[in-house]
C-alpha cells in the first residue's frame, strides 16, 4: 500500500465530529497543507462528518480513526465505505476499532467474543461484499461470527471506478496487532505508544501477521498520533508540558496500557495513576509524569526544532503522523506546521 521512506512522513490532522464545524475545519486543514483528516467515534457518528469533509476538500484523505466495528455489522459498514469512497473520489480511509467489552455489550447492545478473530472475519466479510458488488459474483460468505449470503440486484450499489477503501485497524494488544498485519491495509497506533515500544513490540508483532499473509512491510501503512510539546518561549513550553503530562497520565491509568510502561521500567506508575484517577486527583496524576517519561511519549523541542524531531521519531517506522499539540498557541502550531508541510 505504501513505501516506507525514512525521510518522509505524511502529516494528518483531526477534525471535530460536530457536523456544523466540519466544513470549515476540513477546508482549513487542506489549506494549511495537511495530507489527511480524521474523525473518531465518541459522542457523535463518525461517518457523517466524512461526507462534509469530502465535500469541502479536494485533495486530502478523509478517514475514521476510529469507527467502532462491533457496534455495526460488515454489510452496513460495507455500504458506508462504498458510498464514502465514491463521494470522496477515492479519498476515503476506513479506520476500525473494537472498543472494549463493556461498551459493546452495555452501550451498543451487541455481542462480544474473541475480538481479534472477530475483527479478522469482519474485514474478510467487507472484502467479500465489496468483491461481489464490483465483480457481480455471488455473495457467499459464511464465518464463525458473520454470514452474508444474499445479494440481489436491488440491493447492489452502482459500480465504482475507485479501488476498495483501505481498511486500517486500531490495535493495542499483540493479538490485534498481528491480525492487522494479516488482513488490514494499515495499522492505527494508539497515542500511548513510545518509539521503543514500536521498535521492540509493535513492529515485530505486525511482521508476524504479515508473514502469515505472505506480505511485506510496505503493504501496510502505519499511522500514529504523536504528542508534541513545544513553544516559542519558556511560558509556552511550560504550558504545553503540563497539558501533555495530563494526557499521558490519563492514558497511563488504564490497565490495558500498562505493558508500555512496563517496557520502560515504570509499570508501577500505572497502579498509582489508577488510584489517583478513582479519587479524581487529576493534577496529581500529571505530576507523576517526569521529564524522562514525557520525552519517551512525546516529541519535546523548541518550536524551530520540532519538525526535525518529529521526523526523527517517525523515521523508518511511522508512515503518517498526527501531531497532538495539547494547549499550544495557534501561532505556535502554525509555525511547526509550516516547517512540517512547507517543503
Amino acid at each position: 500500500m505504501t513505501t516506507v521512506d525514512e525521510n518522509a512522513v505524511a502529516i494528518d490532522g483531526g477534525i471535530p465530529n460536530q457536523l456544523a464545524l466540519v466544513p470549515d475545519a476540513a477546508a482549513l486543514l487542506e489549506q494549511q497543507g495537511y495530507q489527511g483528516c480524521w474523525t473518531g467515534e465518541t459522542n457523535h457518528d463518525p461517518f457523517l462528518p466524512m461526507v462534509l469533509a469530502a465535500e469541502h476538500t479536494s485533495r486530502i484523505r478523509v478517514g475514521t480513526n476510529i469507527a467502532v466495528a462491533f457496534a455495526r455489522n460488515p454489510m452496513s459498514v460495507a455500504q458506508l465505505g462504498w458510498d464514502l469512497q465514491a463521494y470522496s473520489q477515492g479519498r476515503f480511509v476506513l479506520g476500525l476499532g473494537t472498543q472494549i467489552r463493556p461498551h459493546i455489550e452495555k452501550r451498543f447492545g451487541m455481542p462480544w467474543s474473541n475480538p481479534a478473530r472477530r475483527m479478522g472475519e469482519f474485514v474478510a466479510a467487507l472484502q467479500a461484499i465489496w468483491s461481489a458488488w464490483r465483480d457481480g459474483s455471488k455473495l457467499q460468505f459464511e464465518g464463525d461470527f458473520y454470514t452474508h449470503k444474499i445479494m440481489t440486484p436491488m440491493f447492489t450499489p452502482e459500480p465504482s471506478p475507485h479501488p476498495f477503501p483501505p481498511v486500517l485497524l486500531a490495535a493495542v494488544g499483540e493479538a490485534m496487532t498481528e491480525m492487522c498485519g494479516e488482513v488490514a491495509d494499515g495499522l492505527l497506533v494508539h497515542a500511548f505508544t513510545t518509539r521503543r515500544y514500536l521498535d521492540e513490540v509493535t513492529m515485530p508483532t505486525l511482521a508476524r501477521g504479515l508473514a502469515r499473509s505472505d506480505r511485506q512491510r510496505p503493504d501496510v501503512e502505519v499511522t500514529c498520533p504523536i504528542f508534541v510539546v513545544t513553544g516559542r518561549d519558556e511560558q509556552e513550553m511550560a504550558t504545553a508540558k503540563s497539558a501533555v503530562r495530563q494526557q499521558i497520565a490519563f492514558y497511563g491509568s488504564t490497565p490495558a496500557y500498562r505493558k508500555v510502561l512496563d517496557l520502560h521500567g515504570v509499570g508501577e506508575m500505572q497502579t498509582e495513576l489508577r488510584e489517583l484517577s478513582l479519587r479524581g486527583e487529576w493534577e496529581a496524576m500529571g505530576r507523576l509524569v517526569d521529564d524522562d517519561i514525557l520525552a519517551a511519549f512525546a516529541v519535546v523541542a523548541p518550536v524551530g526544532e520540532v519538525a526535525e524531531a518529529l521526523r526523527t521519531r517517525c523515521a523508518g517506522v511511522i508512515d503518517r503522523a498526527m501531531p497532538i499539540f495539547g494547549k499550544a498557541a495557534p501561532e505556535t502550531v502554525a509555525r511547526v506546521l509550516a516547517d512540517l508541510v512547507g517543503d
